[in-house]
């Protein structure tokens, strides 16, 4: 059971968030001191993840597939991180899941955005898609669903604008728990919402002991997910 609450981990009957239609889709530039992690044509800002599937691969540029502006998941080939590390971070994310659409539930269109490489903000396609409510787009994966729907179609781009608390750790002892809000195609589906620790699949979660601050981590599910326009932008934000 998840603490607090009368839902397991990816709990059925655990309610689904309405379905929002969203605005007019737009594009969000990166301000001039943003950090572009992606700018459509190279992956030199990614390498393999160390977290999450594929760690452990050779570090090095990722073989994800790059073309038209975007990149493109490669089934078999691992998670990607940056090669820089990020705390405190404004995250940009712009994701499109396949069309046409295959499969269903968690296997159709999943992927995830890690921050820190631990806590995933989900990625999957949500149009007509039923699946576990803590599992579908915009959801802090395995704790909390989003507070509303806004999935464009497949092949559509949808954007996530995340801003991040990282925790603060005392070696395992919890000074303050990770935060996250997220914007979901202009709505908002996370409102500074604590984290319970790393996200994980059917587990309940524990801070563990770990750096300040790590890399950004783009899950390979197995599922051609493309992703543009990618920029983080550092802050510096202090708790009381």
């Amino acid at each position: 059971m998840l603490p607090g609450m009368p839902w397991h981990v990816h709990d059925p009957a655990r309610p689904h968030p309405p379905v929002v239609t969203p605005g007019p889709y737009f594009s969000e530039m990166p301000p001039s001191d943003a950090i572009v992690l992606f700018d459509g044509k190279y992956l030199s800002h990614w390498q393999s993840a160390k977290h999450g599937q594929g760690a452990g691969l050779a570090a090095g540029a990722p073989t994800w597939k790059v073309a038209d502006g975007y990149m493109e998941v490669v089934p078999g080939q691992g998670d990607i991180g940056t090669k820089e590390k990020f705390g405190d971070v404004q995250l940009h994310v712009e994701w499109a899941s396949p069309n046409p659409p295959t499969g269903d539930s968690q296997g159709r269109g999943n992927s995830g955005v890690f921050l820190m490489g631990l806590y995933e903000i989900q990625v999957l396609d949500a149009w007509n898609n039923p699946t576990y409510a803590d599992g579908q787009a915009g959801a802090v994966y395995g704790q909390y669903p989003p507070l509303a729907n806004p999935a464009r179609r497949p092949g559509e781009w949808n954007t996530y604008d995340i801003i991040f608390k990282a925790p603060r750790l005392d070696g395992d002892k919890v000074i303050k728990p990770a935060y996250v809000t997220v914007i979901f195609n202009g709505v908002l589906v996370q409102d500074n919402q604590e984290i319970m620790g790393p996200t994980k699949h059917r587990l309940l979660t524990r801070y563990v002991a770990g750096p300040a601050e790590d890399e950004l981590v783009l899950q390979n599910h197995g599922n051609p997910v493309r992703f543009r326009n990618i920029w983080v932008r550092r802050l510096n934000l202090t708790r009381p």
